[in-house]
């Protein structure tokens, strides 16, 4: 057996990873004195690695998110911003996701809330989960139209399959009766799945007023807030001051 018809069995199977490692093999004398089981392994090493790294590369495409470049190392923990760097590494494990809490980030416009919310999102889809980000207005104009086209059951079910959703733009815009249901239901169907991150102007204390309906606004601080990692954010506007130091530069 010759290597072509090897090759050739390796791209029937579609391992792209195992070709590219045994191609190597073929190429650099270095490996002529490994065993058979060591070349063997790094051959199948090769293959889950980009087997991983197609998932991962998948996920991010599929994500939604808009800064797939935000990243947990470049997080501004100065002062002013009273951002607790032990609590980001904690949750930089993702052990959030695995126990199916949440994270509510809140914070005045431009402190960061959205980098902050995508870098973790960015970690987790590194890490293997498969994460999606959508604006709260976003959604409730997708649940209207989803209601409206016969589809809302299966809007339910692409929500419901995501370890991680970042619901970004909480309470920027108004809310009616409606929209507050709709947006309980979403987070209905995955309480105690999978973890979802919100982000907000409003801090806390706003929000039952802001729902401006009793049952929905008990039952949305029931299942997120009580249970829910809290990061508020303070400090001068982070694209203020990144405009400022351009201007300098």
């Amino acid at each position: 057996m010759n290597q072509t018809t090897v090759i050739n069995k390796i791209c029937d199977l579609n391992y792209s990873g195992l070709k590219e490692a045994y191609l190597r093999q073929i190429e650099d004398p270095n490996y002529l004195h490994l065993s058979f089981d060591e070349r063997l392994y790094g051959l199948l090493d090769a293959q889950e690695i980009y087997t991983k790294n197609k998932r991962i590369a998948t996920n991010f495409k599929a994500s939604r998110i808009k800064d797939k470049q935000a990243a947990l190392e470049e997080i501004d923990y100065s002062v002013k911003r009273k951002l607790d760097k032990g609590v980001i590494k904690d949750l930089a494990n993702m052990d959030f996701i695995r126990l199916h809490q949440n994270i509510i980030i809140t914070g005045k416009t431009g402190t960061g809330k959205s980098f902050l919310a995508q870098a973790l999102a960015n970690r987790a889809i590194q890490n293997g989960f498969k994460v999606y980000y959508v604006r709260v207005p976003t959604l409730l104009e997708e649940i209207k139209i989803a209601r409206a086209s016969g589809t809302y059951t299966n809007l339910i079910k692409k929500y419901s399959r995501f370890h991680l959703l970042i619901l970004d733009d909480f309470g920027i815009s108004s809310i009616t009766n409606d929209d507050a249901t709709n947006l309980f239901e979403i987070i209905e169907d995955r309480s105690d799945l999978n973890s979802s991150i919100i982000t907000s102007q409003l801090p806390v204390s706003k929000w039952y007023d802001y729902l401006n309906n009793d049952t929905v606004a008990d039952a949305i601080l029931d299942r997120v807030v009580h249970s829910s990692h809290r990061l508020e954010l303070e400090g001068e506007s982070m694209r203020k001051l990144r405009s400022n130091i351009r201007q300098i530069k």
